[in-house]
């Protein structure tokens, strides 16, 4: 992505996030809660399809690279659309990073290395976050009435919640999700003749059960499930 479109990109999210601190203390109404989501999405989104294209160059294939997606540049990964669709539905995506597998040594065990990347940095960013937070916790940051810590706080909450839906919704096995080329590999379903035209009607399959609700309760109930365990758990270790 060019230098001229990082600098607009930065000063409009220093801005976004300038207007909650100022505004923030008055009342939390749907646009602060929308920009405190920000910094959650824009790290959940940049570390997970930059994991993807770190991973594939890793293991041989020169393509993320030439497609300038070895960045940890929002731009280079943000898709509009799901961008927007994270803010408004809860879950969305960033912009596919191409891979060439043919460069891979080990293909098979190569594409679901890279297929698990993006949902393992989801996860890793989650942990460091949730340890964060517990630390704010336990030396009284918190709740001690203090609106800057407070605000700081529920940023980072959002941001664990954030990369929690990425990981949990990617793992979906529903092409072109994450998790259906984790099952493709393990199962090898590229041998079976219905395995393409489920594969390039994905997004429409994908599109039909978010609309009729299918995967809210999943996402519920995995997300709730991974933020209590990692939340609780780190409150014995720390």
């Amino acid at each position: 992505m060019n230098k001229q479109n990082t600098k607009f990109f930065i000063p409009i999210v220093i801005g976004l996030l300038a207007v909650f601190f100022i505004f923030g203390g008055a009342g939390r109404g749907a646009l602060t809660n929308k920009l405190l989501l920000l910094p959650g999405i824009i790290i959940g989104i940049t570390f997970h399809e930059a994991a993807h294209g770190y991973v594939s160059h890793w293991l041989g294939d020169p393509t993320p690279k030439l497609q300038g997606r070895l960045s940890l540049n929002p731009l280079s990964h943000i898709d509009p659309m799901g961008f927007i669709a994270l803010i408004l539905v809860g879950f969305g995506w960033g912009k596919p990073v191409m891979i060439d597998p043919r460069y891979y040594k080990n293909p098979k065990r190569d594409e679901l290395l890279v297929s698990l990347a993006g949902v393992t940095a989801n996860l890793i960013i989650a942990v460091i976050l949730a340890v964060i937070q517990v630390i704010l916790i336990k030396n009284g940051f918190v709740y001690n009435g203090n609106t800057m810590w407070t605000t700081v706080s529920q940023m980072i909450i959002y941001a664990i919640f954030i990369n929690l839906v990425l990981m949990c919704f990617n793992l979906l096995p529903v092409p072109p999700l994450d998790g259906f080329s984790v099952i493709t590999q393990i199962f090898d379903l590229k041998k079976y003749s219905w395995y393409y035209p489920v594969y390039r009607n994905g997004f429409f399959i994908l599109i039909a059960l978010v609309f009729f609700g299918a995967l809210d309760g999943f996402l519920d109930k995995s997300v709730s499930f991974f933020f209590y365990n990692l939340m609780s758990g780190i409150m014995k270790l720390i």
